[in-house]
């Protein structure tokens, strides 16, 4: 089948390269020229796991195309994914320019057999409005279609590869059978294609990303009360997770979640929730205490230090929003990098994968550690923010001596405060008490 994918960013890559690996035409269309080049000689400018090796296989067997031009791109296609950005705007709600910019772009060019299909996030209603939008154009009916994306990125390939479930959102039944055989590669483990309504399919989109947030936030906050009564939120967290109906997912204390897509989408409900007069009670909460948990870092350091860090080198292990990925935004580490920053420190950073990512936003305001020990080296106190693996198993004793004090402030729970403790470190996690070697 021949697929025009509009917008080369995270998922829009994504989804391009998985459907050409599984053997339909792919045209991937941007409008940024230089990324376009990038891709057209090979190189991706995202980090995703196995994503680069397969637009190298894909695009040396003819299956996957790169271009700016979007006549060239839509008019032979017989699904056009839109896959544009949908940032939010100042009141939270998601900004459409991007999309409408699209729309009324390829509508020219749309053959009349054409299935166009939102793949972005996009607010409830959209669909119907884009689908009057290209009637209005091309002067006929135009088939739009809904297929949300549920990809985690670091595992965005398997996500697409093998998804939990499909869901597409329809008008007409001819709809879904085109969409069904293009993603009958994919389901062949007897995983379900839900087939919805536009409007349920944009709505499920938006309340799985607030369920997963809201689980986030309420574990976050449990957390903190821990610390204040002396539990064990592991303790709390294993007590609880035992429970069919609670389970264990999301449930993992940590300094709170960014990225790309959880704290636009929480926002965006709630916008529409306000327009529609309902008011978004739990969401709000959900947005407020997730800011408040970024935080955290950063008020434990400072006031362990009295308040002020100037004099203090303060280390930072890991960058990126989650590990597996170079995405730093909304990062919760980029709101402890201004703390530290207001407060006069100076700051040595450290992530596999995040490191430009950061240089870009920063520049020499910060120092940036090729290794992660050698981000220590000096330092009055270590900042674990992201919980990529090559942390979980350091040298302690290498890391004592290259640390000014041995101070760590865990904001991922990676390490056994017993453990720590024995080794000479104070230790503050989050949801339990904080250790020092001269407290038993």
């Amino acid at each position: 089948m021949k697929i025009a994918v509009v917008g080369t960013g995270y998922v829009g890559l994504v989804t391009g390269t998985c459907l050409a690996d599984s053997g339909n035409e792919v045209t991937c269309i941007d409008i940024d020229r230089d990324k376009i080049e990038r891709l057209e000689r090979g190189e991706v400018p995202i980090y995703e796991p196995g994503l680069a090796e397969l637009v190298e296989r894909n695009s040396q067997a003819g299956r996957l195309h790169f271009t700016t031009d979007l006549a060239a791109g839509v008019a032979p296609a017989r699904v056009i994914f839109l896959a544009v950005g949908t940032p939010p705007a100042a009141d939270g709600s998601a900004d459409l320019s991007s999309l409408w910019n699209v729309v009324t772009g390829l509508a020219p060019h749309l053959d009349p057999r054409a299935i166009a299909v939102t793949k972005s996030t996009v607010p409830v209603g959209t669909n119907a409005k884009v689908q009057a939008r290209l009637q209005q154009l091309t002067g006929r009916e135009c088939d739009v279609a809904s297929n949300p994306e549920f990809l985690k990125e670091g595992a965005a390939i398997d996500d697409f590869m093998k998804p939990d479930r499909v869901v597409i959102g329809v008008r007409r039944p001819e709809v879904a059978e085109v969409l069904q055989a293009l993603y009958a590669p994919f389901l062949r483990t007897e995983k379900p294609l839900l087939v919805m309504s536009p409007e349920s399919a944009e709505m499920t989109k938006y309340v799985a990303n607030a369920l997963l947030s809201t689980k986030i936030s309420f574990i976050n906050e449990v957390a903190n009360l821990c610390e204040r009564m002396s539990a064990d939120i592991d303790d709390v967290r294993r007590g609880i997770g035992h429970d069919s109906r609670i389970g264990f997912a999301f449930l993992f204390p940590g300094v709170g979640y960014g990225g790309s897509c959880f704290p636009k989408d929480v926002q965006a409900l709630s916008a529409m929730a306000r327009e529609h007069g309902v008011p978004p009670q739990i969401l709000d909460a959900v947005h407020e205490v997730n800011l408040r948990q970024k935080t955290l870092l950063g008020r434990k350091i400072a006031e362990f230090f009295g308040g002020t860090l100037k004099g203090r080198t303060i280390a930072v292990w890991g960058l990126a929003f989650k590990p597996r990925t170079d995405d730093v935004r909304d990062a919760p580490s980029l709101v402890l990098i201004d703390r530290l920053l207001e407060l006069s420190a100076t700051v040595r950073v450290h992530d596999p994968e995040a490191m430009e990512n950061v240089r870009r936003l920063y520049g020499p305001r910060l120092h940036y550690a090729t290794l992660p020990l050698d981000a220590l080296d000096g330092a009055d106190a270590l900042a674990i923010v992201t919980e990529w693996g090559e942390f979980r198993n350091p040298d302690l004793e290498e890391m004592a001596r290259r640390m000014k004090s041995p101070v760590i402030f865990d904001g991922r729970n990676l390490y056994n405060p017993r453990q720590m403790q024995d080794a000479g470190f104070t230790y503050h996690c989050i949801g339990k008490p904080a250790v020092s070697p001269d407290k038993v």
